[in-house]
């Protein structure tokens, strides 16, 4: 980790430890060190600090840097290795790394450890805090308890940091923030203190209290050059896969995006519209290739899949998986609205920060009408309607290339039906037969077919008349919600 030395020096300037600080000589009791993890993680979110630290070789009434015998990365517990026994005890949320490094000639190791996200840290399933400069089990403070649960559930992903304690040029050369200007359409500032201005203000760096500079998670998913340079979000890269057949068997190919969201958003596109299956037409002596799903369908709902998934679940990222006769978009984290509420309810993110600023670079709108674009853009192009499935933590939203209204499955039938009344209504109309019939691309004479699907939707208290008296012939729907 870069400059190491200076944070050490910058943290030995403090008069007292702090519910942040601990300094240690050379002391590894393992139960010690696994209590005092929790509290510093608890400590940290509650006074919201990015980080906390235990460091070894620092006399702890001085903190004159006196060195240690040990390295908490060789230390073992029987043949266990310390750092993996903690792991065990920890709670799963808990997130450490150690560093042993030389300072003045003498060895010092510092364990950094990052604020508890989502739920308190506990080792051994008991949660500690800081109360001064004591580790406390956090129980025995409920008022302290209290304001700690209040400020993780206000905790924001975009906000923490993801990488720190950088020189401004060495924060900014992991950053692809050229993009950010061009994509903004403003003038790049000539020198760094310019661009750092922009960066500081969309909250893409944040200045630390030594001096130095943090990148954001929200500035390194947006903006890295390659997302392996930030350990925790590497695995947040977008997997496509593409199939041959309609199921998993047999993989064609693979690609995983290492740039961030922003940079690689229109390259991740035309990627998966190349490997589309297509479709060359030949109208009035004008070549054109048609894809079997409508772009912006593609574009929304990969933008709904990196705007809407929980970080906050590891060691999977957003994959798109491509399949002959449907594409499946899957993300972490499942939605904060009904599904059968999707198109009207007002917008709501687990990111806002992130989805704020994807707007304003012309990515995404943040207006809850990605999923208007979707359904209208299907229904345009008379394929299926698009399918929600639900997960223990994951959703999976699936495109489907066209198929005959007769191979249709009466559930994808009346799902279709639904979401046409659905988005009708937003659109101040109704459904009716004539509408839907339209929507799958069928005949008049078609009419009792989609009668029978009406009657089938209403059945399954989906859809109800708009006006019960009017005449069958005239008859309108709206959402049964309406």
């Amino acid at each position: 980790m870069e400059n190491l030395e200076k944070l050490i020096t910058e943290l030995c300037k403090y008069r007292n430890e702090t519910q942040w600080i601990e300094f240690k000589h050379n002391n590894y009791t393992p139960k010690m060190i696994g209590e005092d993890i929790s509290a510093l993680a608890n400590s940290a979110a509650l006074l919201e600090r990015n980080c906390a630290y235990m460091i070894w070789g620092i006399d702890d009434t001085t903190h004159e840097i006196v060195g240690t015998e040990y390295d908490l990365q060789t230390l073992k517990i029987g043949n266990q290795e310390i750092e993996n026994w903690l792991r065990c005890l920890l709670s799963k949320n808990a997130d450490f790394e150690s560093h042993s490094i030389i300072v003045n000639n003498k060895q010092v190791t510092i364990l950094i450890i990052n604020r508890a996200v989502n739920q308190t840290v506990t080792f051994e399933k008991v949660d500690y805090i800081r109360i001064g400069s004591y580790t406390k089990k956090l129980n025995e403070y409920p008022a302290i308890q209290a304001q700690l649960w209040d400020k993780i559930n206000n905790s924001k992903f975009e906000e923490r940091y993801c990488k720190q304690n950088l020189e401004l040029d060495a924060a900014l050369q992991l950053l692809d923030y050229s993009t950010y200007f061009d994509l903004k359409e403003i003038p790049q500032p000539i020198d760094i203190f310019g661009i750092s201005h922009y960066m500081l203000e969309e909250n893409i760096l944040a200045r630390q209290d030594n001096g130095l500079f943090a990148i954001t998670n929200l500035g390194a998913i947006l903006f890295a050059k390659n997302l392996a340079d930030f350990s925790r979000l590497v695995r947040k890269s977008v997997r496509v896969i593409q199939y041959k057949g309609i199921n998993r068997l047999c993989m064609l190919k693979e690609s995983i995006g290492h740039k961030g969201y922003a940079i690689g958003f229109e390259n991740l596109i035309r990627f998966i519209e190349v490997i589309l299956p297509s479709q060359e037409n030949i109208t009035n002596g004008l070549r054109k290739k048609d894809t079997a799903y409508p772009t912006i369908a593609i574009r929304e709902a990969v933008a709904n899949a990196l705007i809407h998934q929980d970080f906050s679940i590891t060691g999977t990222g957003p994959t798109i998986e491509i399949f002959e006769n449907r594409i499946e978009f899957t993300n972490s984290g499942i939605p904060l609205v009904n599904i059968k509420r999707i198109i009207d309810n007002p917008p709501k993110s687990r990111n806002e920060k992130l989805a704020s600023l994807m707007r304003r670079l012309g990515i995404c709108e943040e207006l809850g009408t990605g999923w208007d674009k979707i359904i209208l853009t299907c229904e345009a192009a008379q394929l299926p309607a698009p399918k929600i499935e639900l997960f223990e933590d994951s959703i999976r939203v699936t495109l489907f290339s066209k198929i005959p209204f007769s191979s249709l499955s009466i559930e994808d039938k009346v799902w279709a039906c639904y979401l046409h009344a659905c988005i009708k209504y937003v659109q101040g109309e109704q459904l009716t037969n004539s509408s839907l019939r339209e929507r799958f691309g069928l005949e008049a004479s078609s009419s009792a077919v989609i009668s029978r699907l009406i009657k089938e939707t209403i059945k399954l208290n989906l859809i109800k008349p708009f006006d019960p008296t009017t005449s069958f012939k005239y008859m309108k729907y709206i959402p049964i919600w309406a």
